[in-house]
This record gives C-alpha cells, sequence and structure tokens, in this order.
C-alpha cells in the first residue's frame, strides 16, 4: 500500500479567522421533548436541579413542572410568596414545611391554600408550625385526598384535627405525630373528649393506616380511641409520652388483633401491657426500651403466645428485673428470632446457651452494658450459632480467652464490633482477622481511643474559645498561628 503525504505551504495558509460552523452554535437540548428534559433533572441531585434551573427559561419552567419533592422554610414571610411559587412547582407530591421555634409560621389560611394549589400530595411534613390549627389540618385532609404519609412535629393542633386526617384520607399508611401542643390536661379530663369527636365526626376507623408514631406527648391516651378503630394497623411506636399506658395498650391489642411491630421506650408500662400485647399473636418486631416496671413474666408471656417473633430490643436501664428467666422463656418460645439487642441486661450462660441452641435463625446479636457476659458465654455463641453473621459487644468483661472461640466457630459470622472491653488487646484482634481472613471485619474501639478523642475535642474547643476571645482585641493576621493549631 502507498501512502501519499501532502504538506500545507505557510504562506497559502490565510490569516483570517476560520467561521465556526453554525451547528457548533446548536442547542441540541432543542431536540428533546420536555418530558425528557425532566428525566434528566429527576435524576440530579437537588443543587445541581437549582443550577439547571438558571440556564434558560424553557429549563426554568420545566424543571419547576417536574419536581416532586419541595422544602420550604414555613415562616410567616412566607405567604406573599406562596401564590407564585406554587404556580411555578405545581407538580409537587412530597411537601415539606418547617419553622424557627421561635418565628410565628404560616397560617391555616396558607395551609388551606397549599392544599386547593397542591391537591395530589402523597407525603407531608410539618415542624414547628404553630400557627396551624385543627381548622387548617381539616382543610388539607378535605383537599389532598392522595395523602399517604405524614409527619408533624411542634404543631398546635390537637385531637379533632387526627379524626379530620383519619376520615378524610383514605389512602393514609403512615402517621407520625411529635411534641403536640394541643393536647393538654384540664382537670381531670382532657380538653377534647375522644369520645364526643368520635361521635362528632362520625369516625369509624380508618382502613388504610398501618403506621402510627406518638412521641413526646402530653395525655397521648386521647388518641388509642382513634387507633383501636383502624383495623390494619400493623406497627405502633409510642415513645416517651405520659400517664399509665396498660389499659389503652389493653384496648389497642383487643381491638387491633393483627400488630406486628411495637416499640415501646421510657413509658409507665407493666407486665400487665405486656401482657395485653401477648394477644397479638403475629408480633414479629418488639422494642421494650427503659420501661422500668416490666419484668421477666412480662417476656415470658410474650414468648408463651408470640411465637414469630425475629426481632427483640430490651434496654433494661440496670434494673436487673429482666434476665435469664425471661430469656430462656424467648428461647422456648420464639424459635424463628433472627435479632436479639440487649442494653443494661444481664444475662449467663444459663440464658443464651438455650438461645444459640433453639434459635437457630439468630443473624444478629448485640450485648451492651451486660455485666455477666464473659469469656464462657462468648464461647458458648462461637459453638453454637451456626447462622450468626453479626455480633456487637459493648461494655462487657470479654478478652482475648473468650474471642479465641470465634476463630474457628460461627462459620457464618462476618462482622464483629467490639466496645469498652479493656481485657481484649489489639494483637487478639489482628490474629482473628489472619485466622478468619477475607470477608471477616472486626473493630475495637477501647477506653484509650476514646478518651483520646476527648481530650482532641476539648484542645478544639479551647482553642477556638480563645480566638473568639481574643478576635475582640487582636489583629486578623495575629490569630492565624491559633487557627492553625486546630
Amino acid at each position: 500500500m502507498e501512502i501519499e503525504f501532502h504538506f500545507l505551504n505557510p504562506q497559502s495558509i490565510s490569516s483570517a479567522p476560520v467561521p465556526v460552523p453554525a451547528m457548533l452554535h446548536r442547542d441540541y437540548t432543542l431536540d428533546l421533548p420536555d418530558e425528557c428534559l425532566s428525566l434528566v433533572f429527576n435524576s440530579l441531585s437537588q443543587s445541581d436541579r437549582n443550577k439547571c434551573s438558571l440556564v434558560c427559561h424553557r429549563w426554568y419552567r420545566v424543571e419547576g413542572q417536574s419536581r416532586q419533592r419541595l422544602s420550604l422554610h414555613a415562616a410567616s414571610a412566607l405567604e406573599p410568596l406562596l401564590p407564585t411559587l406554587l404556580t411555578r412547582f405545581d407538580s409537587v407530591t412530597k411537601l415539606a414545611l418547617k419553622n424557627d421555634r421561635r418565628t410565628d409560621s404560616i397560617s391555616d389560611d396558607s395551609l388551606s391554600f397549599i392544599s386547593t394549589k397542591l391537591p395530589r400530595l402523597t407525603r407531608l411534613k410539618l415542624r414547628s408550625c404553630k400557627q396551624i390549627t385543627e381548622q387548617g389540618i381539616s382543610a388539607l385532609a378535605t383537599n389532598c385526598r392522595w395523602l399517604r404519609k405524614i409527619s408533624c412535629a411542634s404543631c398546635s393542633f390537637g385531637p379533632s384535627a387526627l379524626a379530620a386526617i383519619l376520615t378524610s384520607c383514605p389512602l393514609l399508611e403512615d402517621l407520625s405525630l411529635k411534641r403536640l401542643r394541643g393536647v393538654i390536661n384540664k382537670g381531670n379530663g382532657y380538653t377534647n373528649s375522644a369520645e364526643e369527636l368520635l361521635i362528632g365526626a362520625g369516625f369509624t376507623g380508618s382502613d388504610s393506616l398501618r403506621s402510627i408514631c406518638l412521641k413526646d406527648l402530653y395525655n397521648a391516651q386521647c388518641f388509642v380511641q382513634f387507633l383501636a378503630g383502624c383495623k390494619n394497623l400493623r406497627t405502633i411506636k409510642i415513645l416517651r409520652c405520659s400517664g399509665p399506658w396498660d389499659g389503652s395498650l389493653d384496648e389497642i391489642s383487643s381491638r387491633v388483633p393483627g400488630i406486628t411491630e411495637v416499640h415501646l421506650e421510657k413509658l409507665q408500662v407493666s407486665d400487665k401491657g405486656l401482657f395485653c400485647l401477648s394477644k397479638c399473636t403475629d408480633l414479629e418486631i418488639l422494642h421494650i426500651v427503659k420501661t422500668p416496671e416490666c419484668t421477666d413474666a412480662g417476656i415470658a408471656e410474650i414468648a408463651s403466645k408470640c411465637h414469630m417473633l425475629r426481632k427483640l430490643h430490651i434496654d433494661g436501664w440496670r434494673t436487673n428485673r429482666i434476665g435469664d428467666l425471661g430469656l430462656i422463656e424467648i428461647s422456648k418460645g420464639c424459635p424463628k428470632l433472627q435479632e436479639l439487642v440487649l442494653v443494661g441486661v444481664n444475662p449467663t450462660f444459663r440464658s443464651l446457651d438455650p438461645i444459640a441452641g433453639n434459635c437457630r435463625q439468630l443473624e444478629r446479636l448485640a450485648m451492651c452494658g451486660c455485666e455477666t457476659v464473659g469469656d464462657s458465654e462468648v464461647a458458648c455463641l462461637g459453638a453454637r450459632c451456626t447462622m450468626l453473621r453479626k455480633l456487637c459487644i459493648k461494655g462487657c468483661p470479654v478478652s482475648d480467652n473468650g474471642l479465641a472461640a470465634l476463630a474457628q466457630g460461627c462459620p457464618s459470622l462476618v462482622k464483629v464490633k467490639l466496645k469498652r472491653c479493656g481485657a481484649v488487646t489489639p494483637k487478639c484482634i489482628e490474629w482473628l482477622r489472619a485466622i478468619r481472613g477475607e470477608g471477616f471485619s472486626i473493630s475495637l474501639d477501647t477506653m484509650e481511643s476514646q478518651q483520646e478523642q476527648a481530650l482532641v475535642l476539648a484542645y478544639r474547643i479551647f482553642i477556638i474559645s480563645l480566638f473568639l476571645t481574643l478576635s475582640e482585641f487582636c489583629s486578623p493576621w495575629v490569630l492565624v498561628p491559633i487557627m492553625l493549631l486546630c
């Protein structure tokens, strides 16, 4: 093959600028329909979407019409801007209205206007909207019948708003109420009688509600009548709510026996309440956190009837009222247990051995602050827990001798986390890594490393406070070396 080379004569090259073809200036995005352009925007992050909306008028329009998530600072100053904002973002389905607790929020009229402009909302989050009352919530529930998830915190409405939501939102599945100011006790009764509200609203129950969370509420028992009417309710989370709860749990479990997940944290609930929960024979997940009146008897009753239990979290708050007796019953009645978390509970070989032997599907185990968990207990787990994948031990008197059992035991183990176990040495950790090989992760967080982190943090706080003090008297150039010390 012959190849011919032709060299250009430099004198023949014109010095005039070569015109750029017009096709290089062409905007190829003009060939994309608005639907395709909106798909591109939906794959971008929030900040990138905001930048794209500034490119041209078309991108500004398409980006606004295709946005489905919107978060607004719901101060009262937002109200004059709502017509313009909601005209641009008219396809929003997930809306968050968050306000500062120290400033006034948007009013009922504004919330009603939002609900008329965004009738296809599916998710709504309200934070510190103190000026919104039952009237605004009722208008919202009437106009936004596609709502599936609502979360309200630090707002000022009460039970009547809940009745309006459950009555007017037939698709609602998830409801979270935290720190509501509209539930106030007057003398021996509530400001709003639950029975009167039920009769007035004609409430018969929500068929769609599946999850409810009540957190940091006073007199939250007034919501129980509403929850007991939701026949398909599956998850109940009652966290740090005042007052006795044994009677309320009895009413809920009697009328809604299909509950599968229960979270109780810092509640005035006793074994009587756990006896009532045992009526929910399909219970799969149970969290009992810092409920000092619960004992082994309540745990045993749960184990005797709730044979489908898969996840059990117990924080005994170091009261020693839940221990070996309750855990032995768990090993007998809950063979499908997959996850067990014990905090402030003192199990021994006496209970851990039957759990390891009978709960053959146990995959995740955490023991924190368990003063009785030592080398013999860890050796028992290593010998019998064949399906265990993750193990966490925190603040327990375990040493290298106990961890040696993990070298050949627990064939499915992939992750071990140790914290505040002073008798475990880094040498043992490295030896376990070498024995188990790749695919095995183990970490050790000793007291010394935590103390070093605390000292570093204290040092940085001292330097910053020194910088702020001297900044009033010294020039910025003098303060530069001080900042470099951080």
